[in-house]
């Protein structure tokens, strides 16, 4: 299997991974975050397949300075298989083929069992604190 890239008929596929995966936030519209990846030239969602079924995916973008990877998902049932460890070499791929110098992502501090599998494919925890806000109706 090689990853692709999803196109919009994926979109209920792709989404339904995601909650299977258990990546999906209240506060996130993963409809809306695979709606604008697919919708610009700079990000993207590969997906693996099996057959018609959608197995594994990834969100993949170009920020102009960075590589930024999201939402890498397998689907339970498929996990440790080297499903994940081919979605991250593609999205990878993809990143290199912009010219993105480095690859980064972000995992919830919690989720032991995502750190140690990022860390086995080579990726190291970075010393910066990531700040958010959402981006609503005030102003600064």
């Amino acid at each position: 299997m090689t990853p692709v890239e999803a196109t919009a008929g994926d979109l209920a596929g792709v989404v339904a991974l995601w909650h299977a995966a258990g990546l999906t936030r209240p506060w996130n519209d993963p409809a809306a975050d695979f709606a604008r990846a697919i919708a610009v030239a700079d990000a993207a969602v590969l997906v693996l397949r099996d057959g018609e079924t959608i197995v594994g995916s990834v969100m993949v973008g170009d920020d102009g300075h960075r590589g930024w990877v999201y939402y890498l998902a397998v689907a339970p049932d498929r996990q440790r298989l080297g499903h994940g460890r081919t979605l991250m070499a593609a999205a990878e791929a993809w990143l290199r083929g912009r010219g993105c110098p480095k690859i980064q992502l972000m995992v919830r501090s919690g989720n032991a069992e995502a750190l140690a599998f990022y860390e086995r494919l080579g990726l190291e925890r970075q010393d910066v604190v990531t700040l958010g806000r959402f981006l609503g109706s005030e102003t600064l």
